[in-house]
């Protein structure tokens, strides 16, 4: 059973999240900021993150950065989910992230997006190479 870990504070928005994917088989874990999701992507090297980017204590990009400079979870497939990223964000280009989506996201977007994640498994992104292989779209 794939696991993936959910990053997000809005806990209405956390638990929808939680519903689509645990009934389509995955095992989630969920985290209500990024420190929290840190700590849970270390104990528990899940699959893949979902990740929202405005979070308390450690915000998503903080988050990323953390995941991909850590050796025992960098190659872990990530994606954004928010409401916080404007189209064109230079952001977007370099964040060495797999996939960005912007809320509201259609669920079947949601699984296809993270089933593609879960199905390409863990994958380099170094910092000289922001762009992932997994060939998702970032929708910014």
């Amino acid at each position: 059973m794939a696991v993936l870990l959910i990053a997000e504070d809005d806990d209405d928005i956390a638990r929808v999240l939680v519903r689509v994917f645990t009934r389509a088989g995955m095992r989630v874990l969920r985290a209500p900021d990024g420190r929290a999701a840190f700590d849970l992507a270390l104990a528990e090297h899940p699959d893949a993150v979902l990740t929202d980017l405005g979070m308390p204590l450690m915000d998503g990009w903080e988050l990323v950065e953390a995941i991909r400079d850590h050796p025992d979870v960098r190659d872990t497939p990530i994606a954004v989910l928010s409401g916080h990223l404007r189209p064109g964000d230079p952001r977007a280009e370099t964040a060495r992230v797999c996939a960005i989506m912007l809320k509201p996201c259609p669920n079947d977007r949601l699984l296809a997006t993270m089933t593609g994640l879960i199905a390409a498994g863990p994958h380099d992104h170094g910092a000289d190479q922001p762009r992932c292989n997994a060939d998702l779209p970032v929708s910014v």
